[in-house]
């Protein structure tokens, strides 16, 4: 492995306060003292662009083993690398379902020739059904790194507590899928728009009713809980207060509820359809000021891929969206270039809070740390499906120009992508 110095680069590391121009030596794959630079070392002019540690994205969908046809753990690790996200944790709604040990030790094998470290959820239930337990000991043994039946809820509210309960004993988190399954199965945000579409709409109630369940859990056992994808302005209030009276929650949301709305599935395009779905205006400030306030405390994607053929027709289309390509470029764009938050404060929503929140050692660039980082700068680009690095293309940001770049990613002292 080439050691590799970046010169002359503005550094912005959250963790260690750091926000200002320097250099970055990378030793052996991992951050060193810049003064200590000698020798066989590849040096990068980082003139003009800033550096922060790799991004880590806590929900992410890599379709394998199983769905291998929209993507695999390479190619979405790939898409990852491009967006400058070095850790991603895989949702179990895989096929089989990881809610056994050699699907888990299957992914994390087949994750070393990655191009991002890959961190594995294990099911809640078997076969995300929402009834039977899964052996959550022999999954934890396998190597799983938190749990979740997402895609779905615990249907079982007594199997979710369960499972918190254990979680919270293996020091793993719980990730949870919010939604009343009795509420919910519309196409699209029910109201103005799903009534001009003439399409069932799915209401906020669902998530709400679903967030509400996960929050009293938490509650009542004081356990941790992280709430998936919020999406609604009554769920980010409920959060909200539950933080200030002091329950253990963490919540992410994603980059397509903080630029889009409901108005984009009149375009009858499914590339729009993910759930929860795109909301109203309304829902959308509230996740923006929920992210300036700390009441929501990551930005993950949900990169859900899916074959052009699938997202053809718009009311029969599987939900989902790829975001991890986009994720830190639409961010900035409504956050940073929005006046929000500053630069800083978006790294920690989108490396070091998930890093935490997973507890793994990434989102910092302290000396002796893993050399995950990756380097950007402010320039327009506009999204092209076709130049995406994933095998799917069903991204909601096509043909929006964003306002940053990500220009070279490096994982565990590896350079793993660069903007040609």
């Amino acid at each position: 492995m080439t050691d590799l110095l970046i010169k002359n680069v503005h550094i912005i590391d959250p963790v260690n306060n750091t926000n200002g121009t320097g250099d970055i030596f990378i030793k052996n794959g991992v951050f060193a003292d810049a003064e200590s630079a000698e020798g066989n070392v590849e040096i990068i002019n980082g003139a003009g662009m800033k550096a922060a540690p790799g991004l880590v994205d806590l929900h992410v969908h890599l379709r394998d083993p199983g769905q291998t046809d929209k993507e695999d753990i390479l190619s979405g690790c790939r898409a990852a690398a491009a967006g400058g996200v070095t850790s991603l944790l895989a949702m179990p709604n895989t096929v089989p379902t990881v809610d056994n040990p050699d699907t888990v030790r299957y992914i994390k094998e087949k994750a070393k020739a990655a191009d991002a470290h890959v961190y594995v959820v294990g099911s809640i239930t078997k076969g995300l059904e929402g009834h039977e337990p899964t052996d959550i000991d022999a999954l934890y043994e396998a190597g799983i790194d938190a749990l979740s039946d997402d895609g779905r809820p615990v249907l079982d509210t007594a199997i979710m507590a369960a499972a918190m309960k254990k979680a919270a004993a293996l020091g793993i988190p719980v990730a949870a899928h919010c939604e009343d399954p009795y509420l919910a199965g519309g196409k699209v945000n029910e109201g103005e728009v799903s009534e001009k579409l003439g399409v069932k709409g799915m209401p906020a109630a669902a998530e709400d009713a679903g967030t509400a369940r996960e929050l009293a859990l938490a509650a009542s056992y004081d356990l941790p809980i992280h709430i998936c994808h919020v999406s609604t302005k009554t769920s980010v209030d409920m959060i909200r207060d539950f933080k200030k009276r002091g329950i253990r929650v963490t919540a992410e949301t994603a980059p397509h509820y903080l630029m889009l709305t409901e108005n984009e599935l009149l375009k009858k395009d499914a590339d729009y359809r993910m759930n929860p779905p795109l909301r109203t205006e309304e829902d959308r400030r509230a996740m923006i000021e929920a992210l300036k306030d700390d009441t929501i405390d990551a930005i993950a994607t949900d990169h859900a891929p899916h074959t052009p053929q699938e997202k053809a027709d718009f009311e029969n289309a599987p939900n989902g969206a790829i975001g991890m390509e986009t994720a830190f470029a639409a961010a900035y764009t409504v956050l940073v270039k929005g006046g929000i938050m500053s630069e800083t404060e978006l790294i920690r929503k989108m490396s070091c809070n998930p890093a935490s929140i997973l507890g793994i050692t990434a989102g910092t660039m302290y000396i002796g740390a893993p050399a995950d980082l990756f380097l950007y700068r402010e320039e327009e680009w506009t999204v092209n499906p076709d130049k995406l690095h994933g095998k799917s293309k069903n991204t909601p940001f096509k043909g929006k120009t964003l306002a940053a770049k990500v220009k070279l990613t490096i994982c565990g002292g590896k350079v793993v992508y660069r903007d040609e």
